[in-house]
């Protein structure tokens, strides 16, 4: 289906060497860079350097889960090593080539905008953020047992955001019995959470109901736990973070008030990369599929 297709995948984890292999078997032709070529077993692949990649016949280019930092460096595959891909390389190729990226900062962005290339941030997508919330959830339940005590069974437990991993974070620790509350802003989420038979919470009034709290699961990525905050959680309390960087907890004043966190960042790719692989790879050869059909049509 894409014999016609260069696609570069630049740096990314497990995750993407699920994603290669369901693009290699659609017969897509990947340069991959960052990453051992004993992972692979294709002649349509080659692992290579950032200088090697032939940018003029590149279709689609596949950054990292996490993009790039602020200084335009990506993570190899192994971790140890960072590249850049710069303004030069991109505007090198082909004007209706496509940037896949699973998240984008302000770096990315402007380079996506500099060089009038098209981008798109996967993870901002419901099919794959409602669909990663499930190994997010399922990793966030093995964190909490494993960093506390006790059962989770009626166990107070409480979701910080009502969004795509919220909801699917409440549903599971619902499911195994955990006393679970919700905290959210807007008014229809908040009765929406009371009709699961979760106790709603509104943020307005999460200081007072933090005390309470066994478990602490924040979703949202902006500081909701800041330092005021935190002097009302209980000292044996647990809080996980699921947030991106740079989460919505001040770690440093948990650390300080002795309260244990657990920044879970990228639960899917290292508890489930290839689900997490799979999922991506099913939404990014839909809009492949669908770019390719713009082009005959």
């Amino acid at each position: 289906m894409f014999a016609s297709l260069h696609i570069a995948v630049l740096g990314g984890d497990d995750r993407y060497v699920h994603v290669m292999k369901q693009l290699l078997k659609q017969g897509a032709n990947i340069t991959a860079v960052g990453y051992p070529a004993e992972l692979f077993n294709d002649e349509k692949i080659t692992c290579t350097t950032i200088a090697n990649v032939a940018f003029e016949t590149v279709d689609a280019l596949l950054l990292p889960v996490a993009g790039m930092d602020e200084y335009g460096n990506i993570k190899s595959y192994n971790k140890q090593e960072t590249f850049k891909l710069i303004e030069k390389m991109l505007h090198k190729t082909p004007e209706n080539c496509t940037i896949f990226t699973g998240t984008a900062n302000n770096w990315l962005r402007n380079l996506s905008k500099q060089t009038s290339r098209e981008m798109i941030v996967l993870f901002e997508r419901d099919d794959i953020a409602i669909a990663n919330s499930i190994p997010t959830a399922e990793a966030t339940l093995q964190i909490a047992m494993v960093e506390t005590s006790e059962t989770i069974h009626n166990t107070n437990v409480l979701i910080i955001g009502y969004g795509r991993v919220g909801k699917t974070m409440a549903h599971l620790f619902h499911q195994v019995g955990a006393n679970v509350s919700v905290a959210a802003r807007k008014d229809n989420d908040l009765a929406e959470i009371a009709t699961k038979t979760y106790h709603d919470i509104d943020m307005k009034k999460l200081p007072e109901q933090l005390a309470a709290q066994k478990i602490i699961i924040n979703t949202v990525p902006a500081e909701i736990l800041g330092a005021n905050i935190l002097e009302k959680v209980a000292k044996n309390s647990l809080i996980i973070d699921v947030a991106s960087k740079p989460g919505g907890t001040d770690f440093i004043k948990a650390e300080q008030l002795g309260i244990h966190t657990v920044h879970a960042l990228g639960l899917p790719g290292k508890v489930a990369p290839t689900t997490a692989g799979n999922i991506i790879g099913n939404v990014l050869t839909t809009l492949l599929q669908r770019n390719l059909e713009g082009e005959s049509s």
